[in-house]
């Protein structure tokens, strides 16, 4: 048996594209306008053509009623189909277009009529009113039937009521006026219909083109979609209006420039303060993958413009792999030292069997205490004055990367840092930071020589370097703490132009300050204030096992 594919189902309702969804709604509203404004036109057009008629009528009585031969003749001759009175209305009658013209007297007994045989005859509606002196607009039922009706008192030349006048208008023609204005409102509304068809098709084809003739169902899950995937991408997203305001921030965005979604709505300058960061998302600096430090962050930022003059900016987290890199170059440079005392070692155990071979005995002893006391005395008089151990292990290490390098690295004498801070970790990254930089800069010069000076003043720490490099130029000096900016080639694996920036906001965050000036002897001079930056609690006792005898010296003063 073959299968017989189901019928499909007629599915009535609304088409799913917007284009067609929005369309269909205009035109319904285009055709609803146009039905309420052709009945509020012909709602009162009604009225307004029953009161021309009873005008008219009224007009046509007050002037029969003017004519003086008609009251003498109601006075002086009796009712009768070929009187004067007759006469005289039926000519008015057909002058004007009137349904009738009724002469009565003051009983209501008519002297002319459009039906001759009615004349003598008591008139069908009330005629009070008008004999008693009143004028009559009516819309009444009378022997001719439904008609516009105006009555007006007859008066002889003395004013005094004889009797009245009454005309009809036949209420047929006043419908018939009516009829007649209903196809030139149908047409001026149907051409109204079509101006607003034809507006109402080119708005859905725009609402189309700026759609993509998605189905608001499309639209939805796109907009679900979106949010999703905004909110859950470790990858900051800012979203940006043609006026420079931001307009959307993601979870991640906000917690990598540490703000809140009361900055939407405002200008990165607003949100952020002013700044590299800020000058980035508004466009100000351009490039692709630009390093920026928000806080203690170090993020690499994109920009894209959107085709409706706005733009998409893009962050990346990039400290933890910054601070990474800083501890490669680090660990390269132990690397490169150890490589280099290996073949230092190396040519010092040769010497030392030289002088052991030639039984020079006192000279190898002599030159065993001269090799073994030089490295002593660099830590001895590091920990001396360093009492924090992760930043004297550092020094230390520093010291001899800069010995390998062939520049001399000194602790100068008034540096004085009891074992109380705070954050040992964060002074380690500004002082590593800076003496990488002095390095940098002497290396490769004759008498290269850096000084590290380390004091406290109260709770506050101050930290100076010196280096006999080229120094730095006034104008450049706070240019140098602008992230991104470098005199040298980045390495492979980071960005230059960072460790500077970092060093000024890690000082700021504490209230403090990064300057740059230079030193006495030439070159620069970096100077960091970090305010309460130690305990109250009392110095610990010296390092055990590093501290040399100026350590105890200076712990029995």
């Amino acid at each position: 048996m073959s299968a017989t594919p189901p019928a499909r189902r007629l599915r009535l309702g609304l088409p799913r594209r917007v284009f067609s969804q929005v369309l269909l709604m205009q035109l319904a509203i285009a055709a609803g306008v146009a039905v309420l404004a052709t009945g509020l036109f012909l709602a009162p057009l009604g009225d307004q053509l029953d009161d021309q008629a009873m005008r008219r009528a009224l007009a046509i009585a007050q002037t029969t009623a003017q004519q003086d031969r008609i009251a003498e003749d109601l006075r002086s001759t009796p009712p009768s189909p070929d009187g004067p009175v007759q006469q005289e209305a039926e000519r008015i009658r057909k002058t004007t277009g009137a349904e009738y013209v009724v002469v009565m007297d003051k009983r209501g007994v008519r002297w002319s009529h459009t039906d001759p045989r009615r004349i003598g005859g008591h008139v069908s509606t009330d005629p009070g009113r008008a004999l008693a002196g009143h004028e009559v607009m009516e819309i009444d039922e009378g022997t001719l039937g439904r008609s516009a009706r105006g009555k007006v008192p007859l008066r002889d030349d003395s004013g005094e009521i004889v009797g009245a006048v009454s005309v009809g208008i036949a209420y047929d023609s006043v419908r018939a006026r009516l009829i007649q204005a209903i196809p030139g409102l149908l047409a001026y509304a149907g051409g109204a219909l079509a101006v607003g068809a034809l507006a109402a098709w080119l708005i859905s084809r725009r609402v189309q083109r700026q759609t993509r003739d998605l189905a608001f169902s499309d639209i939805a899950a796109l907009l679900a979609e979106r949010e999703a995937m905004l909110h859950g991408i470790r990858e900051g997203v800012v979203a940006l209006d043609r006026a420079g305001r931001i307009r959307l921030l993601n979870d991640e965005a906000q917690r990598l420039l540490d703000i809140g979604g009361e900055a939407v709505g405002r200008t990165p300058d607003e949100a952020l303060g002013a700044g590299r960061t800020a000058d980035v998302l508004a466009g100000r600096v351009t490039g692709t993958d630009l390093l920026t430090v928000s806080g203690p962050r170090v993020l690499v930022a994109n920009r894209m413009p959107t085709d409706d003059g706005g733009a998409v900016a893009t962050l990346r987290d990039r400290t933890e792999l910054d601070q990474l890199g800083r501890e490669l170059d680090s660990t390269r440079g132990l690397i490169d030292a150890l490589r280099a005392q290996d073949h230092e070692h190396a040519n010092r155990m040769h010497t030392l069997l030289g002088l052991l071979e030639l039984e020079m005995y006192e000279e190898a002893v002599e030159f065993v205490g001269e090799v073994v006391g030089d490295h002593r005395a660099t830590a001895e008089q590091v920990t001396e004055r360093i009492r924090d151990p992760l930043l004297a292990a550092l020094l230390v290490g520093k010291a001899t990367v800069a010995a390998e390098r062939g520049v001399a690295l000194k602790v100068s004498d008034g540096t004085r840092l009891p074992d109380r801070l705070i954050d040992p970790r964060g002074l380690v990254t500004v002082v590593g930071n800076l003496v990488d930089n002095a390095l940098d800069a002497t290396a490769g010069t004759p008498g290269a020589r850096v000084e590290v000076e380390l004091r406290t003043e109260g709770r506050t720490v101050v930290l100076v370097v010196r280096d006999t490099g080229p120094g730095i130029a006034p104008e450049q000096r706070e240019v140098v703490f602008t992230e991104g900016w470098s005199t040298k080639r980045a390495p492979e694996h980071r960005e230059r132009g960072i460790g500077l920036s970092l060093v000024r906001r890690s000082a700021e965050r504490q209230g403090g300050s990064a300057t740059v000036g230079e030193a006495p002897g030439g070159g620069a001079e970096f100077t960091v204030v970090l305010p309460e930056a130690l305990t109250d609690t009392e110095p610990q006792p010296a390092l055990s096992g590093t501290a040399g005898p100026g350590a105890a010296e200076e712990e029995s003063r």
